[in-house]
C-alpha cells in the first residue's frame, strides 16, 4: 500500500487549500500522503490505503471533476476506502449547512456503489472576485484537522470489512 491519496476539485482554489490542510494533518500523524487535482489523476488509485475526494459545491452541485474522478476510478474505489468532503455554505446558518449536506448527499447518490468511510461538509469561502462585499470565509481549520486525523482509524475499519474480516 502507498498511503493516502487526497484529490480535490476546485474552481477558485479554496478546496485545494482544504485538501492541503487534510494532507498536512495526516503527515503530522506520520502518514504518507499525495495531493493532486482530481482531473490530473489518470494512474490507478487502488494501491492506496485511503482515497480522500474533495470538491466544492457550486449552485447546489458538487464539482464535475470530483464526479469524473469517481467514475474514472470506480472499479478500484469499490475495494478501496474512500472519504469525501464538500465545500459548502459561506454563511454559518443551520439552514445553509443542512442544504449543503443534502446537496452533497444527492451528488454522492449518483454513485450508488460508493460507500465512503466518512462524509462531511466544510464551510466555504467567497470567491476572490467579490469586491462589492467583505469576503466571507467560514472554513474551520481545527475541524478540518480533526476530521483528517480521524480518517486512518475509519479507513482501517473499512479495509477489514472489505476483506470480510472483523476486528471482534
Amino acid at each position: 500500500m502507498t498511503g493516502v491519496l487526497v484529490v480535490y476539485a476546485t474552481r477558485n482554489g479554496s478546496t485545494r487549500e482544504v485538501a492541503e490542510a487534510v494532507a498536512a494533518a495526516l503527515r503530522d500523524e506520520q502518514v504518507d500522503v499525495t495531493v493532486s487535482p482530481a482531473r490530473a489523476v489518470k494512474a490507478p488509485v487502488g494501491d492506496h490505503d485511503l482515497v480522500v475526494v474533495g470538491g466544492a459545491i457550486y449552485s447546489g452541485r458538487w464539482h464535475h471533476d470530483a464526479h469524473r474522478f469517481l467514475k474514472r476510478h470506480r472499479k478500484e474505489l469499490v475495494t478501496t476506502p474512500v472519504a469525501v468532503f464538500g465545500m459548502g455554505p459561506r454563511a454559518d446558518e443551520d439552514e445553509a449547512w443542512t442544504r449543503s449536506r443534502a446537496q452533497l448527499d444527492r451528488a454522492l447518490g449518483r454513485h450508488g456503489w460508493l460507500a465512503p468511510v466518512a462524509v462531511t461538509v466544510f464551510g466555504g469561502v467567497d470567491p476572490p472576485r467579490r469586491a462589492d462585499r467583505p469576503r466571507r470565509d467560514i472554513r474551520d481549520w481545527d475541524r478540518i484537522r480533526d476530521w483528517a486525523v480521524g480518517l486512518p482509524r475509519r479507513q482501517s475499519a473499512q479495509r477489514s470489512d472489505l476483506r470480510g474480516t472483523t476486528d471482534g
